[in-house]
């Protein structure tokens, strides 16, 4: 009998999140990747992409550093800790589920072949 699969996590599962994730957990723990990459990485808009941010910060999976580079603004984002942790057990629930055997599948009947 296997073990019951673990939940999905619903912060990290929502694709355009899952994106900046997956992105930002492929660059090494001491980057950071501009706002501008990872906008054309997820193809978010300037606003959905803050917003997404913004959630994936509250939770404390990303760290979003704001600065300047000479007068022209710049925001970045680095993966913590804890959202490697959390992006790495959302992975391995993915992989569960596509790991899992196939279903039983029976045949379907068609209503006049349905024994009776």
């Amino acid at each position: 009998m296997s073990m019951p699969l673990p939940g999905p996590n619903d912060i990290i599962h929502q694709a355009v999140r899952l994106k900046i994730m997956a992105a930002l957990n492929a660059v090494p723990k001491s980057d950071l990747l501009e706002f501008g990459r990872l906008k054309a990485i997820t193809g978010a808009t300037d606003g959905n992409l803050g917003a997404h941010l913004g959630t994936l910060a509250n939770a404390g999976y990303v760290k979003i550093t704001k600065d300047y580079v000479g007068r022209k603004p710049r925001t970045r984002a680095a993966m913590t800790l804890l959202g490697r942790r959390a992006f790495e057990a959302h992975v391995a629930f993915l992989r569960d589920i596509l790991n899992q055997p196939p279903a039983d599948t029976a045949p379907i009947l068609k209503e006049e072949e349905t024994p009776t």
